[in-house]
């Protein structure tokens, strides 16, 4: 709760820039690989692909800084939509597997980050085309159809289908067991890249006299990636709980998922699935990689998960206050900069026991 405010006058202050992490070991892009982008891949230096990556990587090599960018933004909206919840998308340096032990189990959690990861990688990958940054891939010019009245195809449509193409080859290589697990992701990884195509919208230009927008010329686009990730969290939200079932086939035992409960609508192609129960994320536990939520700000004031209640499994919470340099009293200039001064800003900051 902010509780008083001192002025003193200062310049314009510039925002931090806060780098972001990358990814999960499914996809075998680690935090060295952050700076694919700057510098030549060595695809057989690239820790934990498999062979069909491996060769994937080697035949697709300029478009793998995409692949990781990908991944990181999937990592960065993945600690967006869960920095109120008590697993947090907490990320671990160093180590391969930067989720830790919590997507060995097939839970909610591994299913949204599956999902998410997936998304991501397309959603770059797409992006990445469409600026002419590969020179293997471009704009789409296969799904137009007949323009409306008033405006004309034109533009870059964004080809959603090779950046699906690109994310099924490279997240799918690794699931290709006969086991519960492989299915679960598999499924999960094809509904993070569906959300990208459900959300393709016509984005478009206006042209004519002094904006009159005689002419419009329009072309496909993805959406925010933040549009995204709302989706995929309420489809977490709302996941169908699955059971293992195991029978015979030519190739030998195989195991596949059905709905748990028969009187729930089954899941579609655009539902996340999981067949574990998730732990309580209360307390630190190695062995399920909960990090607990001690220390953790609590929001006092509210009554869902984020509250201090909830987070901080009714341990109970501690209060402190804090000051913070805040820019306010902003002007703008003609023309064209605006000057600010800093007010530093008391809160009370709340944090679980």
């Amino acid at each position: 709760m902010k509780k008083g405010c001192i002025s003193d006058p200062l310049p314009n202050l510039s925002s931090p820039w806060t780098n972001g992490r990358s990814s999960l070991r499914s996809l075998a892009v680690g935090h060295q690989y952050s700076s694919l982008g700057t510098q030549p891949i060595l695809c057989g230096s690239i820790p934990g692909l498999v062979p069909k990556q491996l060769r994937f990587c080697r035949n697709y090599v300029e478009i793998m800084p995409s692949v990781a960018e990908g991944v990181k933004i999937g990592i960065q909206e993945c600690q967006h939509q869960f920095r109120g919840r008590r697993w947090n998308c907490t990320t671990i340096n160093d180590n391969l597997a930067i989720f830790g032990p919590v997507l060995d189990k097939a839970t909610r959690e591994s299913a949204f980050v599956h999902a998410i990861a997936s998304a991501g990688v397309a959603f770059a990958v797409t992006r990445s085309c469409a600026e002419g940054s590969a020179t293997i891939c471009g704009c789409d010019t296969r799904h137009k159809g007949t323009p409306g009245e008033g405006w004309k195809w034109g533009g870059c449509s964004e080809d959603v289908e090779f950046g699906s193409m690109v994310s099924r080859e490279f997240a799918d290589a690794r699931e290709n067991r006969p086991d519960a697990r492989s299915a679960m992701n598999r499924h999960n990884n094809e509904a993070g890249r569906t959300s990208i195509s459900d959300h393709m919208h016509l984005k478009c230009k206006c042209h004519g006299l002094s904006g009159s927008c005689e002419v419009k010329t329009c072309w496909w686009s993805q959406p925010d990636f933040r549009v995204i990730g709302d989706y995929l969290k309420d489809k977490y939200d709302s996941a169908s709980e699955m059971v293992v079932e195991k029978h015979r086939e030519s190739r030998g035992w195989v195991e596949t998922l059905r709905p748990k409960y028969a009187y729930f609508k089954p899941p579609t192609e655009r539902d996340l699935v999981y067949y574990e129960s998730s732990p309580n994320f209360c307390e630190p536990n190695p062995e399920t990689g909960s990090f607990g939520t001690r220390d953790r700000a609590c929001n006092l004031t509210s009554h869902g998960i984020d509250g201090c209640d909830l987070l901080c499994c009714g341990r109970g919470h501690n209060t402190r206050t804090e000051r913070r340099k805040e820019k306010c009293h902003c002007i703008f200039h003609w023309c064209c900069y605006v000057s600010c001064q800093e007010c530093v800003r008391i809160y009370d900051v709340h944090t679980c026991k």
